[in-house]
């Protein structure tokens, strides 16, 4: 009902001609905050009381099945950790925590997120399945968003080309709630749980919060969930915050969020983090390890840092020193938070004798985006979050098993998401599910070396919409309806995607859109319609002008 309410608002605000385009904006704004403010009562901070396993460790121990760790941060940038030689600012704020948990283990350096936003790549990694079997092809956005960042986006002077809202696609959408990976699918968390593993989720979740959807729904035993998305409350005294005026997502964001948690499905119970939420989410984290310490466990810590609204704690934001413009320097403070979090993470372990038989997996949902305005946090790669350019797809994936894998180990095999959910089980000797389908494969034998020659994939796929791409040895291609457009590249002469080679090699360009056609062929139908086409620059960020000549797309979500 509230989604029909603000959407059927946001039309008339449309409707309403006589009003100027700041007023209409303002107006729409003011209507999501306050429908924000009233949706929900959140309570003070509550300890949490995690369910603690034995009090030491059992007979047996020996065979203990590897404690596992996925870490994923959300927009990370590709050059926003100095593990690659690059770093925020330049590399004057370096990550020397995720560079240590790198070296400790192995880098992939072809290392694929599972889609250019977040939700999809989250459901590949708990699924090891292509959106093309499970359905779940967009993000799902909060009622009223994609109107009204249509609306703000159109109303900036920035030269892109207009936003698109699909009315007809919103009215057939399920609620906000009900965009969720079905409980149909079979996770990485049931088939651990299966094998004996305590499962535990922290942090961002996004496939869901209707019955069914939510993370102990689909596997989790406990779930510390991120309600909302405010890391601190706007008027604290320890926050720092970059508002950014040229983002029609972030001004949503602002309006929208606010500083929430819920545990264990109790939505409707919402109550204060305690504390910035990247380190109260490693506070309890640091519980969760230590409650489980003598039991085999699968924490998934899906941190929000570091993606919009741009805040930081004055202490991180004083620690990186004077960096400019305003938003950068907030911005390099999240990622100190988020390298404090790996960090702390890994001490833990070490203290509490776990190290060296748990697994910790690092990576991102995505490469980070444009629309923060910062040039540089994918270098030395194009373009951003909602385009398939390897800026928008590439992302660290770092694993650490000292029982298994060698420090310094290197492995150049391309790999993506959809192989997290089979690496995970192979490690834990877990059964996989029966009659599924499963894309992703096992990349142990690429870190450990163990039957590596076996490794026979040559192909990776990615969809959204009418915006598909196919990586297939070397070569990579693009396609678009919007612009009616291809883009083909030789990854292995042109990792940066600077020569398009679509009019020149028409051989590949047909070999490519072959596969692209049989993959959507083979698939089925989104589980719900995209509401809203947004215009990306692929050179530039949203804060430079769009000139004409400019390579664009259209993203639909």
């Amino acid at each position: 009902m509230l989604k029909k309410v603000i959407v059927i608002t946001v039309l008339v605000i449309l409707a309403i001609g006589s009003l100027g385009w700041m007023n209409r904006i303002d107006l729409m704004l003011a209507m999501v905050k306050f429908k924000s403010d009233r949706e929900y009562v959140v309570q003070p901070n509550r300890d949490i009381a995690w369910e603690r396993g034995p009090g030491e460790a059992v007979a047996g121990e020996g065979n203990r099945p590897p404690n596992i760790i996925l870490i994923l941060a959300d927009d990370l940038g590709y050059n926003d950790i100095s593990t690659f030689g690059g770093g925020v600012a330049g590399g004057r704020v370096q990550t020397p925590n995720i560079d240590q948990l790198a070296a400790q283990g192995a880098v992939f350096s072809q290392s694929y997120a599972g889609n250019a936003t977040c939700a999809p790549s989250r459901a590949m990694i708990m699924t090891g399945r292509y959106p093309t079997r499970t359905g779940f092809e967009f993000t799902p956005t909060p009622s009223g968003m994609g109107p009204m960042v249509s609306l703000v986006g159109n109303s900036l002077d920035n030269g892109l080309p207009p936003g698109r809202f699909n009315e007809a696609g919103a009215a057939e959408a399920p609620s906000y709630e009900q965009q969720g990976l079905p409980g149909s699918e079979v996770t990485v968390a049931e088939i651990l749980r299966d094998r004996g593993y305590h499962t535990a989720h922290i942090g961002k979740w996004h496939l869901g919060r209707g019955e069914g959807f939510a993370p102990n729904d689909q596997g989790f035993d406990e779930s510390l969930l991120m309600a909302s998305g405010l890391y601190l409350p706007e008027d604290d005294p320890n926050v720092v915050n970059a508002k950014l005026e040229f983002d029609p997502i972030d001004q949503f964001l602002w309006a929208r969020l606010n500083y929430a948690a819920s545990f264990n499905n109790r939505g409707d119970e919402r109550f204060e983090p305690g504390g910035y939420l990247t380190d109260y989410w490693t506070d309890e984290s640091i519980e969760v390890i230590k409650a489980n310490r003598n039991r085999p466990f699968f924490l998934y810590l899906a941190h929000w840092g570091t993606h919009t609204p741009l805040q930081a704690t004055r202490q991180d934001y004083e620690a990186v020193g004077d960096i400019k413009p305003h938003r950068l320097r907030v911005y390099a403070a999240m990622i100190r938070a988020l390298d404090r979090s790996v960090g702390r993470i890994m001490e833990t372990l070490e203290k509490e004798g776990l190290a060296d038989n748990t697994i910790v997996m690092f990576s991102s949902d995505n490469g980070g985006p444009g629309y923060i305005g910062l040039p540089g946090v994918n270098a030395p790669y194009r373009g951003w979050k909602l385009t398939n350019f390897e800026g928008g797809l590439r992302v660290p994936l770092f694993v650490k098993w000292p029982a298994r894998i060698a420090p310094g180990t290197t492995v150049e095999t391309p790999v993506a998401h959809i192989d997290l959910m089979p690496t995970m089980a192979a490690a834990a000797q877990a059964d996989m599910p029966q009659g599924v389908a499963i894309d992703g494969l096992d990349i142990l034998p690429l870190a450990t070396g163990e039957g590596a020659g076996a490794w026979d994939r040559e192909t990776l796929f990615w969809q959204s919409g009418y915006y598909r791409v196919v990586r297939h040895g070397d070569w990579k291609l693009q396609v678009s309806e919007r612009p009616d457009k291809a883009w083909l590249y030789d990854l292995a002469e042109d990792p940066t995607e600077r020569n398009n080679l679509a009019t020149s090699r028409p051989d590949k360009l047909n070999e490519l859109k072959a596969l692209l056609d049989a993959h959507r062929a083979s698939g089925r139908k989104p589980l719900y319609p995209y509401v809203a086409e947004l215009p990306v620059a692929i050179d530039k960020t949203l804060v430079e002008r769009f000139e004409s000549g400019d390579e664009y797309i259209y993203w639909p979500n």
